[in-house]
């Protein structure tokens, strides 16, 4: 089996995306588009996967291999691949597409088999059609195989020039005359190289056109000169080499995302009722029967169980929830577990490291910091739970607070099973009320309570008869 190398030009500053963030950082559907390139090559289990980085090398590295980042996903297991597989080598000066491929070299030269190059801003391209692309090259025996596409409207790409229905040449949209623009087959800057010939071959490209660059396509008229095999493969589908190079093209392509993976949820059995307004990541996984309302995020790694319903205007993030959870109306969940049967909002904030148990109901104005919730326990409004553990059947009244930040450590917070917390407690960390305790309402608790005990920690009520009376009086004097 042919040996398969993948090349990744992503050195580009994209300077019509007019942005700081170099252009194959941004974002579709929760990956950036360099995320979405390479899991597409890691698909076909390459032996090497190499990427031409430039402008903003530094930041791109790092966003693949190095620290996550708050706010950047990238799933763990494909970056871990990422790191076995992923070299970087820098184009310094960016003069031209034959030029990126050149700083290849030193990693590829005088290995063997094929080399297949892809543009880190086509974030649509499938792992099928590169194996379809493989496919061919091998087939053909081709020295160059490139990925054409017919497109109605073909202004800005290089058009696919053939002679007696075979290619001779690529024309780049500023070097084509007039009637080589009305050519409708154009280059999609996917190609596959045999590796024997390819540097050799680079090192002929001149700069005799109108950017003065060493352009890739004309290893095409270079290796029909050579008596070289060029073949080509043409999608079906054009969308699939769309380039992005402004923020109009990123939101039109991230809409076509966004609908495929709702009609894939549709036909899965998932109700949304209003897909136009439905924001699901790649890597989501929605249970048949779950009712999603308009307005909501689900993002990252998340996992929604059966016959959920998750209502207008949450977001939920690398979280995974079970069968029949019901989430209300501006919700937010990150980083937890929510267990079968559980109610969360309106209004719910259920930050990380937190666990919701099964029945448990977390309602409006709640937040959870890395706390769990027991089967059936219930914090119904207007209460903050940090660095908790609270049982089974337990009631946590309004305004029940957890103390568990000193202003240096923070403190845990045990809760034992049915438990009734009164409104408006205080809990100050480390504390532990045992099974069955009671909390008054209006206390602050500072001590461990024991079992069935009754803890109330507020000043005594004291009536001054007259008061208001004797006060106006004093007043008018």
């Amino acid at each position: 089996m042919v040996e398969i190398h993948v090349v990744v030009l992503a050195a580009g500053k994209g300077t019509r995306m007019k942005s700081q963030v170099p252009k194959v950082l941004h974002r579709i559907s929760g990956f950036s588009l360099i995320d979405r390139v390479l899991r597409t090559a890691e698909a076909m289990a390459p032996a090497s996967i190499t990427l031409v980085v430039g402008h903003g090398a530094d930041e791109v590295r790092e966003s693949l291999v190095g620290p996550a980042k708050a706010g950047h996903h990238i799933d763990a297991d494909v970056a871990s691949t990422f790191r076995r597989t992923l070299q970087f080598v820098v184009q310094e000066q960016q003069l031209g597409t034959g030029h990126a491929l050149l700083q290849a070299r030193p990693i590829l030269e005088g290995k063997t088999g094929v080399v297949v190059l892809l543009s880190g801003d086509v974030p649509l391209l499938t792992s099928n059609t590169l194996r379809s692309l493989i496919e061919t090259h091998t087939q053909c025996e081709a020295a160059a195989t490139v990925v054409t596409a017919n497109m109605p409207r073909p202004f800005g790409y290089g058009r696919i020039v053939r002679t007696n229905g075979r290619i001779s040449k690529i024309v780049e949209e500023r070097d084509a005359s007039p009637a080589q623009k009305k050519i409708t087959e154009i280059n999609s800057g996917i190609y596959a190289f045999d590796l024997a010939p390819l540097f050799g071959a680079l090192d002929s490209i001149g700069t005799a056109n109108n950017q003065g660059e060493y352009y890739l396509p004309d290893l095409v008229a270079i290796y029909r000169k050579q008596k070289h095999t060029v073949a080509t493969w043409t999608v079906e589908r054009a969308e699939q080499i769309r380039g992005i190079n402004s923020r109009t093209e990123l939101a039109e392509v991230s809409a076509m995302v966004r609908q495929q993976k709702n009609e894939e949820l549709m036909a899965a059995g998932v109700t949304l009722i209003d897909p136009a307004t439905t924001y699901v990541d790649r890597d989501v996984v929605v249970g048949a029967d779950t009712v999603i309302h308009p307005c909501v995020f689900l993002e990252g790694s998340t996992k929604i169980g059966a016959a959920c319903e998750i209502h207008a205007g949450s977001r939920i993030v690398n979280s995974t929830l079970g069968d029949r959870v019901c989430v209300r109306n501006h919700t937010v969940v990150t980083d937890s577990t929510v267990e079968s049967g559980a109610f969360l909002g309106p209004f719910a904030h259920i930050r990380p490291g937190s666990q919701v148990g099964e029945d448990a109901h977390i309602g409006n104005f709640v937040e959870l910091k890395k706390t769990a919730m027991g089967k059936g326990a219930k914090a119904n409004h207007l209460a903050y739970l940090g660095d908790s553990t609270i049982g089974a059947a337990t009631n946590i009244g309004a305004g029940t607070i957890t103390c568990n930040y000193d202003g240096e450590k923070k403190h845990q917070t045990t809760i034992g099973e049915k438990v009734f917390v009164g409104s408006n407690t205080t809990l100050v960390a480390p504390i532990t009320l045992a099974d069955g305790a009671y909390i008054a309402a209006g206390s602050t608790i500072t001590k461990d309570v024991p079992p069935g005990a009754l803890g109330v920690g507020r000043a005594r009520q004291e009536n001054k008869e007259g008061w208001r009376e004797k006060r106006r009086q004093k007043s008018s004097a």
